[in-house]
C-alpha cells in the first residue's frame, strides 16, 4: 500500500482545506449555536463541485478517487462536523443513484445532485428501528402506477433541507429502496430540534401517510434495498465518517497545541508540563493511526479489495472512538475555556460524541469486526 500523495491529491486537499478555512471555519460557531446551517454555505459548497465529490464529470462531478474523498471529508471534519455530515448523507445518496439506478434515474437527478441544486437525505433509520434495520415498519403497497408509502423516519440529517430522500419501507415483507422528492403527496417533514452535537446537521422527521411515489421510483429491483443498497451506503456512511473523525481529533490537536504554548501554569508554559506532554503524545499517536486506518480503507476500496469492508469498519470504530478521546483531551487541557464558544474544542467534543452513534454505533462496527475476524 503506497501512502504518499499523488500530485492531484495533494492539489485536491489544500482546494478542500483552503475553501473550509475560508467559508466554513469563520462561521461554524455561529450555525452550531443557531442549529440552523446557512443556505448560502450549501449553495457554496455545490458551486464548488464538493457535493458532486463522487458524481462522474458526464453529470458535472469531481469524480474524485477514494483517498481524495477522504481528504475531502477530513478537511470539512476538520472545520465543521455539521457540514461534514452534508457530505456525507448527500454523496450516500448520489452514490446509491449512481450505482443502482436506472439510466433515467441517473439522467433526472444526478447533474441537479452533483451541482448541490438539490440537496439529498438518506432515510432509514425510524423511531423504533436504529440499528436494527431489519425491523423497520414503513410499508409500501403497489397501486397501479404508483407506490403508496405509510410510516415514519427519524433522526434524518439533513432532512429539513433535502429535496430528494433515499426512503426505505418493506415490500411483501422484504427491504426496498425508493426516490422520494420533497413535496410528493402525503409526504410531511418536521424539523428535530438542535441536537447536543451536529447541530447544524438540520435532522428531521419524515411521516409517510399514504405518501404517493411513482414507481419509476423505485431503486434497484424490490427486495434487495437491505442486502444491496442501504449496506453500500452506510459502508460509504462510514469511510466518510471516519475520516471526518481525523479530522475532528487534528482540529481538536491543533487547538491544543496552540493552547499549551501560550497558556502559562506554575510559572511555566503547560507545553513544559510532563502531564500535557502526555496527553499532547497520545493525541497524536491517536490522530496519525487513525488516518493510517482511513488510508488503508481508502486504498483497499480504490482497488476493489473485497476487505474494504472490514478495514472501513476498523476505520470507522477506531476514528470515532479516537475523535471522544482527543476532543476529551483537548477540553482538560483547555480547563474551563474548554466550555467556552471563543474556543473550538467544546464544539468538537459534543460532535465526537455523534460520531460514536451515526452510520453504525460503536457496538455495531465491534459485531462486524468481531463476527469477520473470527469467521477468518
Amino acid at each position: 500500500m503506497k501512502i504518499e500523495l499523488t500530485d492531484q491529491q495533494r492539489e485536491n486537499q489544500q482546494r478542500f482545506q483552503a475553501f473550509v478555512e475560508r467559508e466554513v471555519m469563520p462561521r461554524a460557531e455561529v450555525y452550531d449555536e443557531s442549529g440552523v446551517f446557512p443556505d448560502d454555505l450549501a449553495l457554496a459548497m455545490g458551486r464548488a463541485g464538493h457535493l458532486g465529490a463522487l458524481a462522474p464529470v458526464e453529470y458535472g462531478g469531481l469524480d474524485l478517487d477514494m483517498i481524495s474523498f477522504g481528504l475531502q471529508n477530513e478537511a470539512y471534519g476538520r472545520g465543521c462536523a455539521s457540514a461534514r455530515s452534508l457530505l456525507t448523507v448527500h454523496n450516500m445518496v448520489l452514490a446509491s443513484v449512481l450505482r443502482w439506478g436506472s439510466a433515467a434515474q441517473k439522467a433526472r437527478w444526478l447533474p441537479g445532485l452533483a451541482a448541490g441544486q438539490s440537496l439529498a437525505a438518506f432515510a432509514l433509520s425510524e423511531p423504533e428501528s436504529g440499528s436494527d434495520a431489519n425491523s423497520l415498519q414503513t410499508y409500501a403497497v403497489l397501486e397501479g402506477d404508483h407506490y403508496s408509502l405509510h410510516g415514519s423516519k427519524k433522526w434524518i440529517t439533513f432532512g429539513q433541507l433535502a429535496g430528494l430522500f433515499l426512503v426505505f419501507a418493506k415490500l411483501h415483507g422484504k427491504t426496498t429502496a425508493f426516490l422520494v422528492e420533497r413535496g410528493s403527496p402525503g409526504l410531511a417533514v418536521e424539523a428535530i430540534s438542535p441536537m447536543g452535537g451536529c447541530r447544524a446537521a438540520m435532522l428531521a422527521e419524515l411521516r409517510l401517510d399514504g405518501c404517493r411515489v411513482p414507481a419509476a421510483n423505485l431503486l434497484g429491483r424490490p427486495g434487495l434495498g437491505w442486502t444491496y443498497v442501504a449496506n453500500a451506503a452506510l459502508d460509504n456512511g462510514r469511510y466518510s465518517v471516519a475520516w471526518g473523525c481525523v479530522g475532528l481529533a487534528q482540529g481538536c490537536l491543533e487547538a491544543s497545541l496552540a493552547y499549551v504554548n501560550r497558556r502559562r501554569q506554575f510559572g511555566a508554559l503547560l507545553r513544559e508540563h510532563q502531564l500535557i506532554q502526555a496527553m499532547v503524545a497520545d493525541m497524536v499517536a491517536g490522530v496519525e493511526a487513525a488516518r493510517l486506518l482511513c488510508f488503508k480503507a481508502g486504498y483497499l476500496q480504490e482497488i476493489g479489495d473485497p476487505g474494504a469492508i472490514l478495514a472501513t469498519s476498523l476505520a470507522k470504530y477506531f476514528g470515532a472512538q479516537n475523535a471522544a478521546r482527543v476532543s476529551g483531551a483537548a477540553v482538560q487541557i483547555h480547563g474551563a475555556n474548554g466550555f467556552s464558544r471563543v474556543f473550538p474544542v467544546h464544539r468538537h467534543w459534543r460532535d465526537a460524541k455523534v460520531m460514536e452513534i451515526i452510520e453504525g454505533s460503536t457496538q455495531i462496527q465491534q459485531m462486524i469486526i468481531g463476527r469477520a475476524s473470527a469467521a477468518g
